[in-house]
């Protein structure tokens, strides 16, 4: 049972394996995968075709930048023995040239195993869907790391002019996810490594943001790496920071000098009005409040009769 699945899944891709499972005869079958040289210009897109790899040009918009040596090896290794069983997906230049959109992983290990031509599907895309299906196709395969997810949100971003709600509609998540991600990106670089090794969690990553020193910021990571701390963890410590913070920022009440507060006094009782005595470095300054403009008149009168 599992051989003749195998056989339909590859049926697929590769109609000339397709064998007696097949729905069509085997002639017609090997019709449907084409060489891309010599190619008609009608077969440029939405087919499956065999490509020399050195026709195929890497993705400048693949958002994945890092890639596990020892899991690529492994890859070669399966296609030397199996050939590759899923297509990587193109674009075509013109000229018999190849943009790549999706599969790169697959196309570095063919090239290893010493694969000549892989086969690839090739669609029609512009610019800004490439960049999408690049990052959708990393994403649901979960081949990228967060600081590369949201290196491809802000690019989206940048480049096609789409909103955050725009950017999570065209990749199948919630705008709130995309903001997360995104601000990873404010975080400064020892974090962001942090991040990218995976001695931390994203969750963890975005609660460091609450922290404006860089100093704070260092002490939090280290406290996480070697306690182990969870995100909730990490949470309440940096709210017992906060709390520490705005205790040291709030100003000492300051003892009122005995005479301008004499002063102040004697000025309220003769003026019967709020009088407020401010001592300066040079001098200082009296501000006397009045409440209507008969107040004002009644104030005015005051001072005329001490001439």
């Amino acid at each position: 049972m599992s051989k003749k699945v195998l056989g339909r899944g590859l049926g697929a891709f590769f109609p000339e394996h397709g064998g007696q499972d097949s729905d069509e005869p085997r002639s017609k079958n090997r019709e449907k995968v084409r060489t891309a040289v010599p190619i008609d210009p009608s077969d440029k897109v939405n087919v499956v075709l065999s490509i020399p790899v050195d026709h195929i040009r890497p993705n400048p918009d693949q958002p994945r930048k890092e890639f596990d040596e020892e899991r690529l090896e492994e890859l070669s290794e399966s296609i030397r023995h199996h050939d590759l069983i899923q297509p990587v997906t193109v674009r075509y230049l013109g000229e018999n040239r190849f943009e790549l959109i999706s599969g790169e992983r697959r196309l570095r290990a063919s090239i290893l195993a010493g694969r000549t031509e892989i086969p690839a599907y090739v669609r029609e895309v512009d610019d800004e869907e490439n960049l999408a299906l690049a990052l959708i196709e990393n994403i649901q395969r979960e081949d990228l790391n967060p600081l590369e997810v949201a290196m491809g949100y802000q690019r989206l971003m940048e480049e096609s002019g789409l909103t955050q709600a725009e950017v999570a509609t065209k990749v199948g998540k919630n705008r709130t996810t995309v903001a997360n991600m995104v601000r990873l990106l404010t975080l400064p670089d020892f974090i962001q490594a942090a991040v990218r090794d995976e001695l931390i969690s994203t969750g963890h990553a975005r609660t460091l943001i609450n922290l404006k020193s860089e100093k704070e910021q260092k002490r939090a990571l280290q406290l996480i790496i070697e306690k182990g701390w969870s995100v909730r963890d990490v949470e309440e410590y940096v709210r017992t920071l906060e709390k520490k913070n705005q205790t040291r920022k709030r100003p000492l009440p300051q003892q009122e000098n005995p005479f301008i507060k004499d002063i102040s006094e004697r000025l309220r009782r003769t003026l019967s009005t709020r009088v407020d005595v401010k001592e300066k470095k040079d001098g200082g300054e009296i501000r006397i409040s009045y409440y209507s403009k008969d107040d004002l008149d009644r104030i005015l009168q005051l001072f005329e009769s001490l001439e």
